[in-house]
């Protein structure tokens, strides 16, 4: 049984940078796809970013492209989700997911396996 625990939230002003790592437990990590989803207050659940099994392919959602980096170190069993430029529109409670699948999917359905969350809030 896989578990996944992420780390690295907080309370940051808009313009500046925070950095999430996703650490797993209890399978081979490089078996498996990894992602980033997140949820703001009131909303539903949303795609951030994903990162193929192999690694070679990502995948982000519109709103965070080319502010957000996703990688991930096979050999420590992480995943990390840079943030920069942050807005107060990302404040959110951020999730890491990991799915069987090897593509890097942006479907929540395709993610077996997620994290407790982490808060992550951006003041203007």
């Amino acid at each position: 049984q896989a578990q996944l625990v992420e780390s690295g939230g907080g309370l940051v002003q808009a313009g500046g940078s925070l950095r999430l790592s996703c650490v797993a437990s209890g399978y081979t990590s490089g078996w498996y796809s990894r992602a980033w989803f997140r949820q703001a207050p009131g909303k539903t659940r949303e795609f951030v970013a994903a990162n193929s099994r192999s690694g070679g392919s990502t995948n982000y959602a519109d709103s965070v492209k080319d502010r957000f980096t996703i990688s991930r170190d096979n050999a420590k069993a992480t995943v990390d989700l840079q943030m920069n430029s942050l807005k107060p529109g990302d404040t959110a409670v951020y999730y890491c997911a990991a799915s069987r699948r090897q593509i890097a999917s942006n479907s929540e359905s395709d993610y077996r396996y997620w994290g407790q969350g982490t808060q992550v809030t951006v003041s203007s």
